[in-house]
């Protein structure tokens, strides 16, 4: 008498809702897609072009900086000073307009570079953790630019500059578009090169990754590379979009927009993973919801409460998901 075996039966979607795993993969996008029922639901004048259009460009930089905070985190690292390298950025770009627009780019962008690969020697040379080491730009990077920018704020008046932060292409904002192409990048990068393959192996593993003889120091380095001068590009397209340089204030608290983004998005903190249309998610959701405690009366103060909560689920989920 033969028997025949037993097939799993497929899991049920209430099933699925209960499993930590659900949630840190697709939890960010249900909740992007429950925000805008709300809002198209509750919220006047909330979804129409015109909205739409100024919540994508007011997160484009969050973006840009997220990106770079992923791949970081990706490694289990951290960077606090991407907001300093957007202020550093900010404080460089007028001193050097007198010389052309690329000039000036290339200095402030190369600036964010150089940030970087301080922060990258330090984790993967001296080996200092990663909080520390990039603490110290954290608090000295905004410093420098202050003293670059004598303190003050400067007004752009260059029109190439302010075409980055007004000016569209076929209707889509430079600054959306700029933040769509490299999230594009990054995800071709994490997925379909030895780079990014390198990455995620030495945030699963450092030290087997070390042991299989991937090039460790060099892949960290490059990772903070990355980051910085991605932080510095959006410290230049915040600075157009406002029409003046203040390193006083530009890119305050951005890291910890960006590290939320990245979390909420479904980036584990102990690295090993990277999901990058999950951190675009993440900062738009964080983008909507702050717009829409605002449309509704409600201090900004409960926008940060929110993000909080928000926050502590991410990672309980992302715990939860480990025990298991």
């Amino acid at each position: 008498m033969t028997t025949q075996a037993t097939l799993p039966r497929p899991a049920k979607p209430l099933a699925r809702l209960r499993d930590p795993a659900w949630y840190q993969t697709y939890g960010v996008y249900a909740a992007v897609a429950a925000l805008l029922l709300f809002n198209a639901l509750f919220t006047e004048h909330f979804i129409t072009a015109d909205n739409l259009r100024t919540q994508l460009v007011q997160v484009a930089p969050i973006v840009i900086v997220a990106l770079g905070m992923a791949l970081v985190i990706g490694t289990e690292g951290i960077d606090l000073s991407v907001g300093s390298t957007m202020a550093l950025a900010a404080a460089l770009l007028p001193l050097y307009l007198g010389y052309g627009l690329i000039p000036a780019l290339l200095i402030a962008l190369l600036a964010g570079a150089v940030v970087g690969a301080i922060n990258g020697t330090l984790v993967s040379l001296v080996g200092l953790q990663p909080i520390v080491a990039t603490l110290a730009l954290f608090v000295g990077g905004r410093g420098l630019a202050l003293v670059m920018a004598d303190g003050q704020l400067k007004q752009i008046v260059n029109p190439d500059i302010l075409a980055l932060g007004t000016g569209s292409f076929l209707g889509i904002p430079l600054v959306v578009l700029i933040a769509g192409v490299l999230a594009l990048a990054v995800a071709f990068l994490v997925q379909r090169t030895t780079f990014g393959r390198q990455i995620v192996a030495i945030g699963g593993n450092r030290a087997a990754a070390g042991l299989s003889g991937l090039p460790v120091r060099r892949v960290l380095t490059g990772v903070y590379i990355l980051c910085g001068t991605m932080a510095a590009l959006a410290g230049i397209l915040a600075t157009a979009r406002l029409t003046a340089s203040d390193p006083s204030s530009l890119g305050t608290l951005m890291e910890l927009s960006a590290i939320t983004a990245v979390v909420v998005g479904g980036t584990p903190l102990n690295g090993g993973s990277i999901r990058v249309l999950g951190t675009v998610a993440g900062a738009l959701l964080m983008q909507l919801l702050r717009a829409t405690l605002v449309k509704h009366d409600l201090p900004d103060s409960t926008a940060q409460i929110a993000q909080a909560a928000i926050i502590i689920a991410a990672v309980y989920i992302a715990r939860e998901r480990r025990s298991r």
